[in-house]
């Protein structure tokens, strides 16, 4: 109990009403703290153990399809399918790398590319759900010197695409940048120097600029590296052993592209360019797990996912190649790929693809039955070939009608 003495030189009785008024004053701060810093996960259901790693061939129409596929070189690398926690289907075929006969295994590591867009965006989101920043921040508050042209940017443009700040591949010399080393400071600093392309927040232009920058923020909020924080933020606490930053040791199998007569190596990743947009490497397994996790409500409050997959698009965002356009989300898109096999389906799809330096991958999960599908492929020119496999593994694990080409 508080004792006041009168000598203190104020009425105890007036000493008493400041001391409720402080109490009170402290608990409103509690009660708000509580409401702006909700918990970060709402107790989902646990995770189930992770399937062993071995090979699954429970979809016949598609095993059928990659035995002559990866028999003939069509398609080189891995593909995963899954309807909720049930494995339906794990193969690899192809090499790890050529001139070596080394094959790839169930548990080879592939570089990502854009498919990395998603932990950083995911990074953003629960920082934001621990309070430490919000999406709707300027991007100045983070990001100093900061050009005048870049005072109406917010956090939630650089997220879904629609900044206005030129990307690395729309810049001079694009070339000469593509294959020379950069820091997180440098790439930021270059990107200061174009003014932007169209007002902040009235078009969506794809840009890796942005979630480079974004990863700029990640390390200004909580003074670590990026790739520090994504391993301790996620894939320690998620088991995701072989999945980081691809730093040139970090065992990922060699890229291939199909220049002159058969395939050709492509060792030079050079991903400090994209450090923030594409620069992670994975597995098979570990991607699945990432994939039940985040869908599943166990990364992020339900505030913050809704944020993710919502579209951030204008309305004025015009279809795309004659076909609906795709949802712009955070780290993620969505839309009916299904329309671009022949015959189609209409499926809602969550996805996001990745194509840099000898890889071209896309992950997938159709929300409504559960299904991930995930191809990754260590051969930037099997871009059709990526994209007919996911939609006819989506296609057989839905039950729709196998897809036998590309829709032209």
């Amino acid at each position: 109990m508080f004792h006041v003495p009168r000598q203190s030189g104020g009425h105890p009785r007036l000493a008493l009403a400041i001391l409720a008024a402080l109490l009170v004053l402290v608990a409103g701060l509690i009660a708000w703290a509580s409401v702006r810093m909700p918990p970060l996960r709402p107790d989902p259901e646990p995770l189930p153990p992770r399937p062993p790693v071995e090979v699954v061939e429970a979809l016949p129409r598609l095993k059928a399809q990659l035995d002559r596929w990866g028999g003939s070189g069509q398609f080189t690398g891995g593909v995963l399918v899954a309807r909720g926690d049930e494995v339906l289907f794990r193969q690899v075929h192809g090499y790890a790398n050529r001139s070596q006969g080394q094959p790839l295994a169930l548990n080879s590591r592939f570089r990502l590319a854009s498919v990395s867009k998603q932990f950083t965006a995911a990074a953003i989101l629960r920082l934001q759900d621990e309070g430490v920043l919000s999406t709707h921040d300027p991007l100045c508050r983070w990001i100093q010197p900061c050009p005048p042209a870049w005072e109406p940017i917010r956090l939630y443009h650089l997220l879904g695409h629609s900044s206005g700040i030129p990307d690395l591949m729309a810049r001079p010399a694009w070339g000469v940048r593509r294959v020379t080393p950069a820091s997180m400071e440098e790439l930021t600093a270059e990107s200061a120097q174009y003014g932007l392309q169209f007002a902040p927040g009235t078009r969506v232009r794809y840009n890796n600029a942005a979630y480079n920058l974004l990863g700029a923020v990640i390390e200004k909020a909580t003074g670590k590296p990026l790739h520090d924080y994504l391993r301790t933020a996620f894939f320690e606490p998620l088991g995701m052993d072989d999945t980081g930053y691809d730093d040139d040791v970090s065992d990922v199998v060699m890229g291939y592209a199909n220049l002159g007569v058969g395939p050709s190596e492509q060792p030079n990743a050079n991903v400090s360019i994209i450090v923030g947009a594409g620069a992670m490497y994975s597995t098979l397994d570990d991607l699945l797990v990432w994939q039940r996790t985040l869908h599943g409500g166990h990364l992020l409050t339900p505030r913050s996912y809704a944020m993710m997959i919502k579209d951030h698009a204008p309305e004025t965002t015009p279809d795309e190649r004659g076909q609906p356009r795709r949802d712009w989300g955070f780290g993620l898109f969505s839309n009916s790929l299904g329309r671009r096999v022949s015959p189609d389906f209409l499926d809602r799809q969550i996805y996001h693809t990745g194509s840099w330096s000898g890889f071209r991958n896309l992950m997938t999960w159709q929300p409504d039955a559960d299904v991930t599908v995930i191809v990754l492929s260590n051969n930037y020119h099997q871009r059709d070939a990526v994209f007919l496999l996911s939609q006819q593994a989506m296609a057989e694990a839905l039950g729709r009608p196998l897809p036998t080409a590309m829709a032209r």
